[in-house]
């Protein structure tokens, strides 16, 4: 024979769905934030670090206010700029510079759509051979190089990784110290 729910069971019951649902919609909360600070993110990479005048300042002021998390250094700017130190991880082997945003979630597609979208709007679309120092890995979505110049190589790689907060989307350009000029 079973017994019908006493109203502290039901009312126990109510908590546990009341819980959850607000567990699903902080959940559902979080990942459209992550999805909107992956958007403006991923813009303000596209619309930035592709400029050779772009320095350490200008970097916090256009990338960090996105949400995302910013590494930059300029060892050699183009411009009348102080160079920009390392700050972030170490510097790349073969670099002078580095443009980086790193932010929660998963969105390495519409983050290489915008890394494709701002190297064309730079203009900067001829091939280069991508040298041996830089590996796919599991989570990259996009690895390339283009001529920057004829003595200058960018870098451009995207994907996901482990971050401080689980799945991290990154994108970054890395730009080559010079070439030897070909005789």
């Amino acid at each position: 024979m079973m017994r019908a729910p006493t109203k502290r069971a039901l009312w126990g019951a109510l908590h546990v769905a009341g819980a959850l649902g607000l567990v699903v919609l902080a959940s559902a909360r979080v990942q459209a934030d992550d999805a909107d600070v992956a958007a403006r993110a991923s813009a303000a990479f596209a619309h930035n670090c592709f400029s050779p005048f772009m320095t350490a300042a200008r970097a916090e002021e256009v990338l960090a206010p996105s949400g995302a998390r910013v590494d930059f250094y300029d060892l050699d700017p183009f411009s009348s700029a102080a160079p920009s130190l390392v700050t972030g991880r170490a510097a790349t082997i073969g670099t002078d510079r580095r443009c980086e945003v790193a932010f929660d979630g998963s969105f390495a597609d519409m983050a290489a759509s915008a890394a494709i979208a701002g190297l064309e709007m730079e203009g900067i679309d001829t091939e280069a051979p991508l040298p041996d120092r830089y590996q796919p890995s599991d989570g990259t979505t996009l690895l390339a190089a283009r001529q920057l110049n004829p003595r200058r190589i960018a870098v451009v790689h995207v994907g996901a990784r482990p971050g401080p907060n689980g799945v991290e989307t990154f994108m970054f350009v890395e730009r080559l110290m010079p070439l030897e000029p070909v005789q």
